[in-house]
């Protein structure tokens, strides 16, 4: 299903993002959207998501059906899965790039393939998320103007402070329900507060 876009740039700020090196303003504008992942019920919710958001959405299941996508019509934004059933992800984004240098894909990756996500942003990817991840989330990467990030194998993360972001992530996508963000992560409620008020470790 196709959505009439509302992108909420006018021209100014457009061409001020293409100024600072994002992708050109027309990306921007052109609305098309592959989302990649194999477990079929977020798939789908996700896929709803997006369409409100303005989107015309091409699902895929399969690492395959990604790269037959990417051949036929290569989109504009692309959220892809990094483990599939048939593959990686990254062979994906790696097809995108090369049909569509100005796309922006984002990878989701679980915690603990930091190294890999970087690998993703590397072949091309313009961010990635660890799982889970809400609609607001994912929109709010691809929509950004931020291109680059920070190399983390020349500025690595300490161990605490992936363990905080993984924390940090699970709580907001629960709302910020202490309770429910204790239970998903096997932890103890009063652990869980105690690292909640604590500031970033670097």
């Amino acid at each position: 299903m196709t959505i009439e876009a509302k992108s909420g740039w006018d021209e100014d700020e457009a061409a001020e993002t293409s100024a600072a090196g994002a992708p050109a303003p027309e990306t921007l504008f052109d609305r098309s959207l592959l989302i990649l992942d194999d477990d079929k019920a977020f798939l789908e919710r996700l896929a709803r998501a997006m369409e409100a958001r303005g989107f015309s959405v091409t699902c895929a299941e399969s690492v395959a059906g990604g790269l037959a996508a990417v051949e036929q019509a290569p989109p504009a934004f692309a959220i892809i899965d990094m483990r599939l059933g048939d593959g990686n992800g990254l062979d994906v984004i790696s097809q995108l790039k090369a049909k569509r240098p100005d796309a922006r894909g984002i990878i989701l990756t679980g915690y603990g393939n930091i190294a890999t996500a970087v690998t993703a942003v590397k072949l091309g990817a313009f961010d990635y998320l660890a799982k889970p991840a809400d609609a607001d989330e994912i929109y709010s990467a691809l929509m950004s103007t931020q291109i680059d990030k920070p190399d983390a194998l020349d500025n690595p993360m300490s161990a605490d402070r992936v363990r905080w972001e993984h924390i940090q992530r699970v709580y907001e996508s629960c709302d910020r329900n202490v309770s429910e963000t204790a239970r998903r992560l096997n932890m103890h409620r009063r652990t869980l507060q105690r690292i909640l008020a604590k500031r970033a470790p670097r």
